[in-house]
């Protein structure tokens, strides 16, 4: 077992089967089966009815933010139930009866709770009180508030200067807390905030920029629904943001089609069935996939290519494919494109992809017709190597089918995190905005650094080397979605400091600094009052529409505190009172903060107000179809070329995959049902032929194992399973399949990991 430095910590848990049981992979998403689970996991976290109160409020108009998936929420929502079976599992697992305190603290150490599972280790429950991890120990102890943040303060202080400070930030916080953070790390001195879109969407946002002047998505759901082709490429919604689902489903009734484009066949892009309408209940469901192209892994480049070439064969003058008045008015690179696919020939593109010729045919028949297009994806496009390239040519597609700015057309990256989005749109970014500075100094009344900051690979590498040495986190569990996972534990090892704002424990909490500091926040269900107030906070969806969110259940504990307050008393005790800043103010009233934020951040204004009901849309130049901003005033097409990933024998291209029971790194349960796994996570998904070779059969164990830069990289212990995948490729659950990714291994433009293109090697356990 992996150990970090300072205590002897594992950094996996016992690596122990917990009896995989096997079944075909299921045909139709959600249904009764959906609704089942999502009941039997509220009502045993959290009681009848308690879940029962929290399920018709999540996601309402008086209610509060789903604290899973960013899926934006449809002007008139169902008031049989707004939310999807992950969001129920999300909601159980924050608003769940089970708690920890001193008591148990006290019976555990760090070291014997790190032998225990990932799952194990979230589901022990809610953390009640702010605990302490002192220098040396290896039990925490509880600790007051008010000591917690002078300890902080005194931590912080004694810093030779403030870029050895980081701060983290997680896709749950609200734009309050995160607004509120970012100023804090401003007013320290520091841009280093990493936050987890450097492991998700960053090569979205670097793409997109560079091509349609703004860093998001450019449709709502509503344009969903109207259109005539959805394209969902590296996204896997049936599990990972299944309430897309419906708006398929919607889509499809429209007369619209759908193109999957991944190396697995996922099952909610087979059928669905609609678990508010009882008809889809006791009916066969509806088909969603029109067309399925098995790629493979980081094959997406050629298939885009082939795609636009074999379109371009069919725009002539009298049956013309592409928009060529979009492209004169609005886009410029045209030429330098055709020339670019000119330079390939369609054989080695489509061998680059992997995919059947007559597929691809019909994709083009279909594409060619319509200009109603909307591309979807998510991190199966975003974590390679060549991710901002990547999207890149998919944009191409859109541009040159004048499928950007109009209704029911554009750009749909599909964010994970509850609202990631949002928390770069408020300030959580390592790099500088001169115009946000600026206002930030006018209207908070301090001056920012105008030094770029660390991201989250820069960060971990800076802890490393000794030059980071306090790491706060806002939420997540920083360790286990990093990459390099023994690398990001020795690096974290090495602060003096590490601070965890948190609902729940997991490993991030047993793999510290010197002093480690655990702070327990609301979850997003739960009543934040003051003075007799429930107040709310605000967030932002996919689509960039910002929605009010107020609680209601009890708080897992009355020695809790909120986001901002925590954060605002963290500043107050640094800044002793004195700065600009009226930290505590700010801390006990939210409407404060917006005011702020709505001084100082482009497209906020009158946020208090605007965001309630169903929220107001930010100002989105792509959506609106101007690229006035961009050099040339126009969109950009892109030339990208591809770049076919060479396997020496033996060798396979894994990627990473989460579980249909788990949200990013929060596992709530052992199955995957959806592809026919239960009670198992250390599975390794192979090619029948690829097995063959290697004299593999189902339930052979192996170890897998990378070698970058002559660093043997090792995951132990995987139940090997066979699968529809394509020959060559592999798919394994994360993060327990993290460790294998070299911290030096990221996208180009963007350093977000290569976790899904990660080439490894097994060895067969006897």
């Amino acid at each position: 077992m992996e150990k970090s430095f300072k205590r002897n910590v594992s950094l996996t848990g016992r690596l122990k089967f917990t009896g995989l049981r096997l079944g075909n992979p299921m045909e139709t998403a959600a249904g009764v089966w959906g609704v089942k689970e999502a009941l039997k996991h509220t009502f045993r976290e959290m009681g009848v009815v308690r879940s029962s109160r929290a399920l018709f409020r999540i996601n309402q108009e008086d209610g509060f933010r789903c604290p899973s998936c960013a899926w934006p929420v449809p002007e008139n929502p169902s008031k049989i139930g707004e939310y999807c079976e992950n969001g129920a599992k999300a909601l159980a697992d924050e608003a769940t009866r089970k708690r920890i305190d001193a008591d148990f603290f006290q019976q555990y150490s760090v070291e014997e709770l790190s032998q225990y599972t990932d799952y194990e280790l979230n589901a022990f429950g809610r953390i009640t009180e702010p605990m302490i991890l002192r220098p040396g120990k290896v039990h925490y102890e509880p600790i007051s508030w008010s000591d917690a943040f002078d300890t902080m303060a005194r931590e912080l202080h004694q810093l030779d200067n403030p870029d050895e400070a980081v701060f983290y930030t997680s896709g749950r916080s609200s734009n309050e807390a995160a607004f509120l953070y970012g100023m804090f790390a401003r007013a320290l001195g520091t841009n280093n905030m990493p936050d987890c879109s450097n492991m998700c969407h960053e090569s979205s946002g670097v793409a997109l920029q560079h091509t349609l002047g703004i860093g998001k998505g450019s449709t709502t759901l509503e344009d969903l629904h109207g259109a005539e082709v959805v394209i969902i490429a590296g996204q896997n919604p049936g599990t990972n943001h299944p309430r897309m689902l419906s708006a398929l489903e919607k889509c499809k009734r429209n007369g619209g089609k759908v193109i999957s484009i991944n190396p697995l066949a996922e099952t909610g892009l087979v059928r669905f069935k609609n678990p508010q309408k009882v008809g889809d209940m006791i009916g066969k469901g509806h088909a969603i996939a029109d067309i399925h192209l098995p790629v493979r892994i980081n094959g997406d480049i050629a298939l885009a290519k082939l795609i636009l070439k074999k379109m371009a064969a069919l725009d002539t003058g009298d049956t013309p494919v592409f928009d060529h008045e979009f492209i004169r008015q609005k886009v410029q690179g045209f030429a330098a494109l055709m020339e670019d696919l000119d330079r390939y020939d369609e054989s080695s593109l489509l061998e680059a992809c992997g995919v059947r010729e007559a597929l691809i045919d019909e994709t083009v028949a279909l594409l060619a017709g319509k200009d109603k297009i909307v591309i979807c994806w998510a991190m199966g496009l975003t974590q390679h190597r060549n991710a901002v390239a990547t999207i890149q040519e998919y944009v191409n597609i859109l541009l040159v089918k004048g499928a950007v700015g109009r209704p029911h057309a554009g750009t749909f990256p599909v964010r994970g995190h509850s609202n990631v989005q949002g928390d770069r749109s408020v300030g959580i970014m390592h790099f500088v905005n001169e115009g946000f500075n600026r206002r930030i100094e006018e209207h908070m009344g301090f001056r920012p650094p105008s030094r770029p900051g660390f991201d989250v690979v820069g960060a971990i590498q800076a802890m490393h080397r000794g030059d980071a040495k306090a790491f706060i986190c806002l939420g997540g569990n920083f360790l286990m979605a990093a990459s390099d996972t023994e690398y990001t534990a020795r690096a974290i090892s090495r602060c003096s400091l590490s601070v965890q704002i948190s609902t729940k424990l997991n490993r991030s909490h047993l793999v510290t600094g010197q002093t480690a500091l655990l702070l327990p926040t609301y979850g997003r269900s739960e009543k934040d009052e003051k003075n007799g107030k429930n107040r709310f906070l605000t967030m932002e969806s996919s689509t960039g529409k910002v929605r009010q969110s107020r609680g209601l259940l009890k708080p897992a504990s009355g020695a809790i505190m909120s986001e901002p307050e925590i954060i605002a008393s963290m500043a107050d005790a640094y800044f002793s009172g004195d700065h600009p800043v009226n930290w505590k103010a700010l801390g006990q009233d939210y409407d404060r903060i917006r005011a702020c934020i709505d001084k100082t951040v482009k497209g906020f204004e009158n946020t208090g107000v605007r965001s309630k009901g169903f929220g107001y849309y930010l100002p989105n130049n792509a959506r609106a179809g101007d690229f006035s901003m961009l050099p040339g005033g126009k969109a950009s097409l892109t030339v990208n070329p591809v770049e076919t990933i060479s396997l020496e024998k033996g060798e396979l291209l894994l990627m990473t995959i989460r579980s249909h029971d788990q949200f990013n790194t929060t596992i709530y349960g052992l199955d995957d049902r959806y592809r026919g796994i239960y009670n198992e996570r250390r599975v390794l998904f192979m090619n029948r032929a690829d097995m063959a070779e290697r004299g593999l059969r189902n339930r052979d164990v192996v170890n897998l194992y990378s070698q970058y830069g002559g660093v043997k990289r090792t995951a132990e212990r995987f139940i090997v399973v066979e699968y529809a995948i394509p020959s060559g490729n592999a798919a394994a659950y994360f993060p327990e399949t993290n460790v294998l990714i070299p911290i030096d291994q990221f996208a180009d433009g963007s350093r977000t990991p290569i976790s899904k293109s990660i080439r490894v090697r097994l060895e067969k356990v006897e």
